[in-house]
């Protein structure tokens, strides 16, 4: 308990203490640090917020000591200890920042937990300085940063909220400015504003703008988390792999669910300039999020909601997953397994227009039991080869431009490709087989409004329908049939600019092509229809418009 003074030397890291004082040029002989907590004035159990400071404070003391003395990796077995995260420490004393109050880690250094270490949040109460931020550990500014096992425990049930508590709660992990860190193997326990928290110091537009670069997250469990488990709002080549994330922004028996609900949510910030030029404050971009297992989530498992060249892939899910603004991003080969309480959402749900939006892809998706398979309502993507099952819907169409869906496997109770009261731009729809209870495909009201008119609609080629019912479109515009494969039949009405052509049908109790209503050039061209077997009142061309004129039949034949 006194001091010791080295000219050079060693030093056994059995041998410090809170109360042994070391100077002069030292390292430790070993680069492996062992905590002893009743060797630190670092208190377990419960406490108030005043000794949970000071446990904050003396860790992270304790972790630069380290850091100092030479060693490379802190070591935590058996420890439980409160933290207090929510207060203004010196030298901030205007400002509250949550990366700084939290438990900081030093650059190029390693902390090893276990399944018997547990570091908890001090609760909030009604005076605490900050009830919207907070967290246990934090890399800020940091590189080469690995954190491993350990329980992190939030304050989501046992804490103080406010009338306006929508986002408001503590985090349990920062990443601010953060380079070369992985995180793996930790348990996020009941956080309750998230759990992680990947972010940069200051805006892009700014000189001193440092990027979080190069963040892996790996095989660690996120449970019971409110608002969302996972909030990146900027940064760059980022892993999220082999990760569970259970029941985020449910409501718990103290707590409500929060905003947001989802498992994972990439938010960067941006706005228009005077002039109109897009101004990327934030930036997320390069990120995978793969081999993951998402389990009741309450609003879905993933959104993209401002970020680019996203890749998801190989996870499975039990609720959606949503884009907005993108490009570049990728939907891959993951699982969709609706739960009861998602069944009623569609697994993956492309939304979002404008120039920022291109180049997106959703493919090799294995997707059941939700009453939509794909929402499709956005610009330039590509979806292909999903299979698609027990869903009421296979694919629903809304405000699409630059569209192509090709070679995917639908079997649905209701509607194979359905497009209601929407427009739609350069699409093509081919190579698909489509199984559906009720009808093969069904526009309604498509491109039907002023200024609609021009566009170059949708082109049906070369897909296989196998049921025996129809496909219906009525009030649309621009849309070829053709090359197509047909179990049932086609029926058109109220309709302009409609070309149906070298189809291959074969109904039985429908007719094989039905046209009625109104009509505005109708070509039905070179089709080979079988006569209906189910009853004589059914035949292969059914033509009973009100206009026939408009009306082209040409080359077809009927055996």
């Amino acid at each position: 308990n006194g001091a010791l003074t080295f000219s050079g030397g060693k030093i056994d890291g059995d041998l410090l203490n809170q109360n042994l004082e070391v100077s002069g040029t030292v390292v430790l002989i070993n680069p492996t640090f062992t905590f002893h907590p009743e060797r630190w004035d670092i208190f377990q159990g419960k406490t108030n917020s005043d000794r949970a400071l000071e446990n904050t404070l003396n860790l992270e003391k304790l972790f630069y000591i380290t850091k100092d003395l030479g060693g490379s990796t802190f070591t935590i077995d058996e420890f439980d200890a409160f933290f207090e995260t929510g207060r203004i420490t010196p030298p901030n004393y205007i400002n509250y920042y949550p990366h700084k109050e939290a438990v900081n880690l030093p650059s190029d250094f390693n902390l090893v937990m276990t399944d018997n270490t547990h570091l908890r949040i001090q609760p909030a109460n009604a005076q605490t300085e900050n009830l919207g931020n907070g967290a246990v550990l934090s890399v800020n500014d940091g590189f080469n940063v690995t954190v491993t096992g350990g329980t992190l425990h939030g304050d989501r049930d046992i804490r103080y909220y406010s009338a306006d508590d929508g986002q408001e709660g503590t985090h349990l992990f920062y990443i601010h400015s953060g380079t070369n860190v992985t995180l793996k193997n930790i348990k996020f326990v009941d956080g309750a504003k998230g759990a992680l928290s990947i972010n940069s110091r200051h805006f892009t537009t700014n000189p001193d703008y440092i990027p979080t670069n190069n963040v892996k997250v790996l095989n660690c469990e996120f449970k019971n988390i409110r608002r969302m488990a996972i909030a990146l709002t900027d940064g760059r080549n980022i892993l999220i792999e082999g990760n569970s994330f259970i029941n985020t922004g449910q409501a718990s028996a103290n707590s409500n669910g929060g905003e947001v609900g989802y498992a994972i949510n990439m938010e960067a910030t941006r706005s228009r300039d005077e002039n109109g030029e897009l101004v990327l404050k934030e930036k997320v971009t390069d990120v995978i999020i793969r081999g993951n297992i998402e389990r009741g989530s309450r609003a879905g498992s993933i959104t993209i909601s401002i970020a680019e060249n996203i890749t998801i892939e190989d996870n499975d899910l039990e609720t959606k997953v949503v884009y907005s603004y993108t490009s570049g991003s990728k939907i891959l080969n993951n699982k969709f397994t609706a739960s009861e309480e998602s069944s009623n959402t569609p697994a993956i749900f492309a939304t979002g227009d404008g120039d920022t939006v291109f180049n997106n892809e959703i493919g090799g998706n294995e997707i059941s039991g939700y009453s939509a398979g794909i929402n499709a309502a956005s610009y330039d993507m590509n979806i292909h080869d999903n299979i698609i099952k027990n869903c009421l819907v296979g694919l629903q169409i809304g405000k699409v431009i630059k569209l192509k869906i090709t070679n995917n496997d639908i079997n649905v109770s209701r509607s194979g490709i359905q497009a209601t009261n929407t427009f739609a731009d350069d699409v093509e729809i081919s190579g698909n087989t489509i199984a559906a209870d009720k009808n093969h495909i069904y526009i309604i009201n498509l491109n039907s409004k002023e200024g609609e008119q021009d566009n170059t609609g949708i082109v049906f080629s070369n897909n296989i329908f196998t049921e025996t019912t129809m496909g219906t479109i009525s009030r649309s515009r621009n849309i070829v049939f053709k090359d197509n494969i047909v179990q049932g039949g086609l029926q058109v009405g109220s309709s302009e600019n409609i070309q149906i052509e070298n189809n291959e049908i074969t109904p039985i109790d429908t007719d094989g092509i039905r046209l009625y209503d109104t009509a505005l050039n109708i070509d039905v061209l070179n089709n080979t229809i079988s006569i209906p077997t189910g009853s004589s009142r059914y035949s292969c061309v059914n033509n009973s418009v009100d206009n026939p004129s408009e009306v082209t039949e040409n080359g077809n034949t009927c055996n």
